[in-house]
């Protein structure tokens, strides 16, 4: 009877051991993604040849998710609606879009406090 609470104890111990390490490998996952969108360049909009319409587009890579539509009427973005964000605590980012539309351009401010999550929805209207 004193060995089943022993017992109980090793498993407990080996249960937490591997919830640490599976945490661990997903926060490693999670900052290699955020890296990575990092140290991809932003290309420049042209929209030269670009016919009128709506445009969907997207940028993923976990945490974020990012699925945006834009307007092009006459080569001039004239709306881009937020069609998916996925952001954790980057909900702020979404002020951008309208940065964007003004610029006519990618080149904008990120959203301080949510960096990464700028960066993706930029990434999104790019597609």
């Amino acid at each position: 009877m004193k060995k089943k609470p022993k017992v109980i104890l090793i498993a407990l111990a080996a249960l937490v051991i591997i919830v640490i390490f599976a945490v661990r490998a997903a926060m490693g996952n999670v900052e290699a993604n955020l890296e990575q969108l990092s140290e991809q360049p932003l290309e420049e909009i042209n929209l030269a040849g670009v016919a009128d319409g709506l445009y969907r587009g997207s940028y993923t890579a976990f945490p974020v998710a990012v699925e945006v539509e834009v307007n092009v009427n006459e080569q001039v973005i004239t709306a881009i609606e937020l069609l998916k964000h996925q952001n954790g605590q980057g909900g702020a980012a979404e002020v951008i879009l309208d940065d964007v539309i003004v610029a006519q351009s990618l080149e904008v401010d990120t959203v301080s406090g949510a960096t990464y999550s700028s960066m993706f929805i930029l990434k999104a209207v790019e597609d």
